[in-house]
């Protein structure tokens, strides 16, 4: 049937489509942020802020916050606390108990929220607060889009600090973070705060079992996440690969206690558990935290960190790492070896994160350049010098090399994840040198990679 649809029946007479010139669009309307703030506050914020888009600081962030609402003008950031003293508990399953119901309940204020902007015409996403998160992109990518930490230390609702936790100039880190991305304009955003909360007590350096946190700010990822989040997916992966690839029941029960399986079994029942976190507990800054610090320092260490480097436990490191070190001089913590979390699945992806895997305690002598020519799947060329305990990756074609590697990129995944033996991808072809090879035994002694 043929419909025909005559202009002046149109209950509303639509416009001849013409070219549209910057100056003859209207300009957006700006929304009160003082109106969201109460509107937030009243679902159960405890504070809010302000973000534009376009905030320079943010540019690396804006691509993949776009990817999840293309319309986003504007990053709401929101706190909500959480009972400091189930974070500080010696026992982990209060701490834990915690983060989950207070991400709960944070998603849900989210959600109210939005409903209560889509009734003043502003439409908005709550992406999450942690998971889940684009597990397509693993390996090649990060696999989270929207960075609650810089976008709230934009929003002036705090600094990171030496723990990596965003730190409330009142709450303290007892905090979790959630954005919301809203299609609308605020008529005031906000800024960073003019000061850190963060004491540098180095409590946070003293407390964590795997020595990820450096006096210096220097801050080792691959020890914290190969611990803390041990029964996040990167142990899963490993725990399931152990059990199908064990001949028997007991060669299974060799890889892992009962009491490990019991607490990964846990952690997919309840939530994913988190095994230390102390570097949040034991921090005392912010202004509703302090007294308890400053009245007694001695106390506070005696009743909170103490408990914690005393208590008897697994921690989870790589063979031969900077966190094995750290382990061992604590003898109330059981060293158990893992592997490497971090699973490059494409060149350009390990690349971007070897850094996080490089050990500059072992490299500290070392001063030599690679050229890598990747070649199949992906075609990239790149250089790797090494100097002084430092990494630095070059891309395209440098001069002053002292080895070249001419590698398919798919075997060089397959050879750097350790899932082929290292002499089969040399003797197919697979891998070539020109130079002397002695160089790239060195540079992978210098990985983090785990037994």
């Amino acid at each position: 049937m043929n419909i025909q649809i005559i202009e002046s029946e149109l209950p509303v007479q639509i416009p001849s489509l013409g070219t549209v010139h910057e100056g003859d669009r209207p300009e957006r309307k700006k929304f009160s942020s003082e109106l969201i703030r109460k509107i937030a506050l009243e679902e159960g914020a405890d504070d809010v802020g302000f973000v534009e888009i376009d905030r320079p600081v943010l540019r690396d962030e804006k691509a993949d916050i776009l990817k999840v609402y293309p319309k986003t003008r504007t990053m709401i950031s929101l706190v909500r606390t959480m009972n400091r003293e189930n974070i500080q508990s010696p026992m982990r399953y209060p701490a834990n108990n915690e983060f989950h119901h207070t991400i709960d309940d944070l998603t849900e204020i989210a959600r109210r929220i939005v409903a209560r902007l889509n009734q003043i015409s502003i439409r908005g996403v709550v992406p999450t607060v942690g998971f889940p998160m684009d597990m397509d992109a693993l390996g090649r990518e990060r696999i989270w889009n929207v960075s609650h930490k810089p976008i709230a230390v934009e929003a002036g609702l705090g600094q990171m600090g030496k723990n990596r936790n965003v730190i409330h100039p009142k709450f303290g880190n007892f905090i979790l973070l959630e954005t919301v991305l809203i299609d609308a304009d605020v008529d005031r955003y906000d800024g960073p705060i003019e000061f850190n909360p963060c004491m540098t007590c180095n409590l946070c350096v003293s407390a964590c079992p795997v020595g990820a946190i450096g006096k210096d700010w220097e801050f080792d990822f691959t020890a914290c996440i190969d611990h803390n989040y041990r029964e996040f997916f990167g142990g899963f992966q490993e725990w399931t690969e152990a059990m199908v690839t064990s001949g028997s029941v007991g060669e299974n029960r060799e890889k892992f206690e009962d009491r490990e399986t019991a607490s990964m079994w846990q952690s997919l029942s309840f939530g994913p558990n988190y095994k230390a976190a102390y570097c949040m507990a034991v921090c005392p800054a912010g202004e509703e935290v302090i007294p308890q610090f400053t009245q007694s320092k001695k106390r506070f260490v005696n009743e909170i960190v103490r408990p914690l480097k005393e208590k008897e436990e697994p921690v989870y490191v790589k063979r031969g790492s900077r966190a094995e070190t750290a382990a061992r001089k604590n003898p109330a913590k059981e060293i158990r070896y893992v592997r490497s979390m971090i699973k490059p699945r494409s060149v350009e992806n390990f690349l971007n994160s070897v850094h996080l895997i490089f050990n500059p305690d072992k490299a500290k002598d070392a001063d030599f350049a690679i050229q890598f020519r990747f070649r199949g799947d992906e075609n990239i060329d790149a250089v790797v010098r090494i100097a002084n305990g430092k990494l630095q990756v070059e891309r395209g074609i440098g001069e002053g090399t002292d080895l070249t590697v001419r590698a398919d990129s798919a075997a060089w995944l397959k050879f750097v994840n350790k899932e082929t033996a290292k002499i089969w991808p040399i003797l197919f072809g697979k891998i070539a040198f020109r130079g002397n090879p002695w160089h790239l035994i060195k540079f992978e002694s210098f990985l983090d990679l785990g037994n």
